[in-house]
C-alpha cells in the first residue's frame, strides 16, 4: 500500500495469530478505527419480513447493473466513490456468472437506487457484505429487504448459515433478522501521507 500510495485495512478477528496483531499493525502506521461485530445466524429461521411500498430488489448481472451499485455504494459507504470504484473494479474483473462466489444485489425504492449488498459464497457459509442504504431512504426497512435478498438467495442455493460485520448503525436491524453477536473484528486503516 505504501509503494503504490494506496489506502486499505485489515480487519482483526479473535482467531488471528498474532494475538498483538492489532499493536503490531498501529506501530506500522494504521489507526484503530472501531470495531465490526462479528454475527452469525441459522438460514433456516429467515424471517418474513415486510418489503416497503416501492422497494425492488435486483441482482446485478452485468455492467450497468454494477455501475449503478458502485454510484449507490459510493454515495455514503466507507471511503465513498474511491472504495467503491476500487471494489467495483475488483468485481468487474470477477464477473457476474452463477458459477462464481459473488452475488451482487441492487435495491431500488420507486425505480430510484437506494441500497447496496453483496452475498460471498466461500466454506459453506454465506458471508453478507456492502449493504448500504442511502440516507433518504433510511428506517424504511429498506436496509432489512437488501440483507434479506441476500440470504434468501443462499438459503435456495443450499447453504445453512449466514455471517456478516455489523456496524453499530446496522446491529439493531440484524438482531431483529434473527442474527447473533459472536465476536469483535477490530478494523485498521492506512492512508498515503
Amino acid at each position: 500500500m505504501r509503494e503504490l500510495g494506496v489506502p486499505g485495512s485489515w480487519h482483526v478477528g479473535p482467531s488471528m495469530r498474532p494475538a498483538d496483531l492489532g499493536d503490531r499493525l498501529v506501530a506500522r502506521g494504521f489507526e484503530y478505527a472501531g470495531d465490526d461485530i462479528g454475527m452469525a445466524m441459522d438460514l433456516s429461521a429467515l424471517p418474513e419480513a415486510a418489503t416497503p411500498d416501492g422497494f425492488v430488489v435486483e441482482r446485478v448481472r452485468d455492467e450497468a447493473g454494477l455501475a449503478a451499485w458502485v454510484e449507490t455504494l459510493g454515495s455514503g459507504f466507507g471511503e465513498r466513490p474511491v472504495e467503491a470504484g476500487w471494489v467495483g473494479e475488483a468485481y468487474r474483473r470477477i464477473g457476474f456468472d452463477d458459477e462464481g462466489p459473488l452475488r451482487h444485489f441492487l435495491g431500488r425504492l420507486d425505480g430510484e437506487p437506494v441500497a447496496t449488498s453483496t452475498l460471498f459464497l466461500g466454506a459453506g457459509v454465506a458471508g453478507v457484505y456492502f449493504v448500504f442504504t442511502v440516507e433518504g431512504a433510511r428506517r424504511r426497512g429498506v436496509g432489512a429487504a437488501i440483507t434479506l435478498a441476500a440470504l434468501k438467495e443462499a438459503g435456495n442455493l443450499g447453504y445453512d448459515m449466514g455471517v456478516l460485520g455489523s456496524s453499530p448503525m446496522g446491529y439493531r436491524v440484524y438482531r431483529g433478522l434473527g442474527f447473533e453477536e459472536f465476536c469483535r473484528i477490530g478494523i485498521y486503516e492506512w492512508r498515503p501521507s
